[in-house]
């Protein structure tokens, strides 16, 4: 596992351990030699993730869509920039790219990015693990959503998604990752 996609907001949030774990995060890949892919912004959570990671050494690729050029939210020190034609082919990328991925605190995007890559694990499309790094209980309403989800019969497996709480407790999930070998066809019903 040495390509380290993570997805999470471009704003800073409301709270210091947002940031804080971001920057952690960075160094962490840095210091176990994980290239960091993620969305190729310089702001917010974006930005302070791939700020760490170069500050300690690493490397970043940003994947970045065409129309945010000229908006100026691109990162310009990274070690690699792609510029893609749309939302959809920067996602396609950075999974092709990613040997595992880490969801951090965001808004809509984050969960975009986060829905897709669940999906396509649950398709059998890949089989990369999705570690969610749930900084002060941030996503607690969207595991007790997943857990409704499943109680509802709508989602019979989530073994791609692993829930940790410190940026520590990441890069062991991602290692330690296996995969279910189970996809949505296995379990289809066929009624």
């Amino acid at each position: 596992m040495t390509n380290i996609c993570v997805f999470c907001g471009s704003s800073t949030g409301n709270r210091p351990e947002y940031r804080e774990n971001a920057e952690k995060l960075g160094r962490l890949l840095a210091q176990n030699d994980c290239q960091l892919i993620y969305g190729g912004g310089k702001l917010g959570l974006m930005g302070r993730i791939a700020q760490s990671v170069l500050d300690a050494g690493g490397k970043v690729t940003g994947v970045i869509p065409e129309f945010m050029m000229p908006r100026e939210v691109a990162h310009e020190g990274l070690t690699q920039m792609i510029i893609t034609e749309s939302m959809h082919s920067r996602k396609a990328e950075m999974a092709r790219r990613s040997d595992g991925f880490v969801v951090m605190p965001g808004g809509f995007g984050t969960l975009d990015e986060m829905a897709e890559i669940l999906t396509w694990n649950q398709l059998g499309i890949i089989q990369k693990p999705v570690v969610l790094l749930n900084t002060k209980a941030y996503f607690k309403p969207l595991i007790s959503m997943i857990d409704h989800m499943k109680s509802e019969g709508f989602l019979r497996n989530s073994a791609a998604l692993h829930i940790v709480s410190t940026p520590d407790e990441v890069i062991p999930a991602i290692i330690n990752y296996q995969s279910s070998e189970q996809n949505i066809w296995d379990h289809l019903d066929k009624t």
